[in-house]
């Protein structure tokens, strides 16, 4: 059941205001290396992406705590971003110090393999930088790296998820933090390629906190029992590091995604006509 491609929905949010041809300012005293924990970088991949910012005496120190931008391009088109705050506020920063920290990224699908005019590999821009949080303009953009990042489509052997049973189907809202989800009943399945290696699987989902408190969240593979939790926040990510061994002998196994609640909205929600029974919010499984 391999296929050349594992295509998850996944929806980034843009930055409002920014105009790509804009005309930057850049940060003197203010060093930025990067570094991904994958060698070899793919389109539907998640990596962790480590910052090294170096500060040296050229420095002149930030009078306020400034957001920093993270843009992927492809040619003209903003692929996916990852502004943050960084841990150490950037008014606290000082000449001669280091500050280094790691965040996870998720490069999503947008290689096209059956373009005539692919080569094999395509390239991301990666511009990085700094911005006001009250400006909605771009005009206090300074950027600090700019690097070409070559990207290929992902192995072959790459493990297809199949949602199988129990699931509903896939809803979508913009607005809304998980952007795409499906909703499950008491217990839904996927069928995955097992790889026969240990490998990541990442789950982001999230509970109706109002109408299940207390909801519990188990998830199992086969018929072994990999995590049991209560959100205490309406939305939750959580990454395992799987072991072959876990996996089995078969070229298949299943993934279980199962709640010991579930309600119907029509029953608790005013002026709701949703009948369906309704137990986890499933934004995001990822396994490679």
């Amino acid at each position: 059941m391999w296929r050349k491609r594992l295509v998850i929905p996944f929806v980034f949010l843009l930055l409002i205001g920014i105009v790509s041809c804009q005309k930057k300012a850049e940060v003197k005293g203010v060093n930025l290396k990067i570094d991904f924990s994958e060698e070899n970088l793919t389109d539907n991949l998640i990596t962790d992406m480590q910052y090294t910012w170096t500060i040296d005496d050229n420095f002149a120190k930030f009078t306020q705590d400034l957001n920093i931008y993270v843009h992927f391009w492809h040619g003209e088109n903003l692929i996916f971003q990852d502004d943050h705050f960084p841990p150490v506020p950037t008014s606290q920063w000082e000449p001669g110090k280091e500050y280094v920290y790691s965040r996870r990224i998720y490069i999503p699908s947008f290689i096209d393999e059956f373009d005539p005019e692919f080569k094999g590999e395509e390239t991301l821009k990666l511009q990085i930088g700094f911005y006001s949080p009250y400006d909605r303009t771009g005009e206090s953009m300074q950027e600090v790296y700019s690097q070409k990042l070559k990207v290929t489509p992902p192995p072959l052997d790459t493990p297809e998820i199949i949602y199988e049973e129990g699931w509903h189907d896939l809803e979508e809202d913009p607005q809304s933090y998980l952007k795409q989800w499906r909703w499950t009943t008491k217990e839904a399945r996927c069928i995955i390629d097992n790889p026969h290696r240990d490998a990541l699987l990442v789950i982001r989902g999230g509970v109706n906190l109002e109408a299940l408190p207390e909801q519990k969240v188990i998830f199992k593979i086969n018929d072994q029992v990999l995590d049991e939790f209560i959100p205490e926040e309406s939305h939750f990510e959580r990454s395992y590091n799987i072991k072959k061994e876990m996996l089995g002998d078969k070229d298949e196994f299943i993934l279980t995604i199962a709640t010991d609640k579930t309600f119907i909205p029509a029953q608790v929600i005013p002026n709701s006509q949703d009948k369906r029974e309704l137990g986890l919010q499933i934004s995001f499984v990822y396994f490679r």
